[in-house]
């Protein structure tokens, strides 16, 4: 990804052993590599790469713990909003969003704290049907920006270039 965008590492420190004992469970090494190397921003004007942010807008564990509210307190009534699927709650199965698009499209984890190191990618367009993909998060997120058929989650075929520009919150 830092090849493939020209982008000059941050280098974020993050205390994973905090993030992972909240969650109790432990994130995809590839994707820590991701977050200390970007943080948070927009890769190629169009997809969101959630990591830290001084704000909301692109903070992975401030996003996760408003969607696990939601869920709790049942704003959606008896439905998840990632349906089937609940959104994951410590120590259970559910899903974490890493990732999105400014179409609607959504990129997330089925993390089960009983099968720990398992985190298949699950996306879907516009709120349709949860597509399941058995590779890590770094290789989907390659996949969309540099694969043409890649579908129908690629946006290559759309030559938006593959810039990456970090969120309001990352001092790049």
């Amino acid at each position: 990804m830092i090849e493939l965008t020209g982008w000059e590492p941050l280098g974020i420190s993050v205390d994973w052993a905090a993030v992972e004992e909240e969650l109790r469970v432990p994130l995809p090494a590839d994707y820590k590599e991701l977050f200390e190397a970007f943080g948070g921003g927009t890769f190629s004007d169009s997809v969101s790469f959630l990591a830290r942010d001084g704000g909301v807008a692109f903070d992975f564990l401030t996003l996760w713990r408003l969607s696990l509210s939601d869920e709790q307190e049942g704003k959606y009534g008896d439905v998840s909003a990632v349906d089937p699927y609940p959104i994951y709650a410590p120590g259970g199965r559910g899903l974490i969003e890493w990732g999105a698009t400014e179409w609607a499209d959504q990129y997330c984890w089925l993390i089960d704290a009983q099968r720990p190191g398992e985190c298949p990618v699950l996306a879907r367009a516009d709120g349709g049907e949860w597509r399941r993909y058995d590779m890590s998060t770094s290789e989907f997120l390659y996949r969309v920006l540099a694969d043409t058929d890649f579908r129908p989650f690629g946006i290559a075929q759309y030559e938006l270039g593959t810039t990456f520009e970090p969120g309001p919150g990352d001092n790049a």
